[in-house]
């Protein structure tokens, strides 16, 4: 079983800038012990605010970013010039500050990238396949209703063995969605939850509570390490402050 750490914040600024600090920390620590690092991103509001505060954290400049691999934990299937886009708003946050070459940032396929969703799954799963990825880190928001990537609630469970699915009715718009699966996702070294708001606390509460896979978000963990990066509101419920 991994360790789980919990970190608590006051607003979600915080939680963004104390997260890219300790994401910039742990960077240098791995970049310092091997080659090449994959790290896993996250869209969403926190997401994006974290890895906009790694950009504006002066201790960015520490990091050799040429040797980090950066993956998605979800895509929406919409076209690669549309804003709901994880991987444009983090380019737009980050990336396009790092000069990376193409080879490092692995998108998953867009709509218009003349494929069908199925195909794209397809494609895309090759390409992990010869990548071979060993994830050290996994950035993770979370809805309120639980669900992590594009991985829901009373949706069922991917076959053993695959590590991108499908997800084509998304209660959530979009609906066509491609997504890293549990297992790829438990695959990491570590997992860490970024969380802001009143409308998470439920979400919270059951995560850390006794029966946490009732949740998406209870699903996932990392094998080393576990760790939330909340603010004051999301964990009311669980801390009562």
């Amino acid at each position: 079983m991994s360790k789980t750490v919990v970190n608590r914040f006051s607003d979600i600024d915080s939680v963004a800038d104390n997260t890219a600090a300790k994401l910039i920390e742990k960077l240098a620590s791995l970049l310092a012990a091997k080659d090449e690092v994959h790290l896993v991103l996250t869209g969403g509001t926190v997401g994006i605010a974290t890895l906009a505060s790694l950009w504006a954290n002066p201790a960015h400049t520490d990091i050799d970013f040429t040797r980090v691999n950066f993956w998605w934990g979800d895509e929406r299937f919409v076209a690669a010039d549309s804003a709901d886009r994880n991987a444009l708003q983090a380019k737009n946050a980050l990336l396009k500050n790092l000069k990376l070459d193409d080879s490092k940032v692995h998108e998953f396929p867009a709509a218009d990238s003349g494929q069908e969703l199925q195909q794209a799954v397809t494609e895309f799963a090759a390409h992990v396949e010869t990548v071979n990825p060993h994830f050290d880190v996994v950035l993770l928001g979370m809805g309120p209703d639980g669900h992590i990537a594009s991985l829901f609630p009373g949706k069922p469970l991917p076959e053993t063995g695959l590590w991108i699915i499908a997800e084509d009715d998304s209660p959530k718009p979009p609906p066509q969605r491609l997504s890293f699966t549990y297992e790829a996702l438990n695959s990491a070294d570590e997992v860490w939850f970024v969380v802001a708001g009143a409308d998470k606390q439920d979400a919270v509460f059951v995560a850390m509570g006794d029966t946490p896979e009732d949740l998406p978000v209870g699903r996932v963990h990392g094998k080393i390490l576990t760790q939330w990066f909340i603010d004051s509101t999301a964990g009311t419920k669980v801390f009562g402050c």
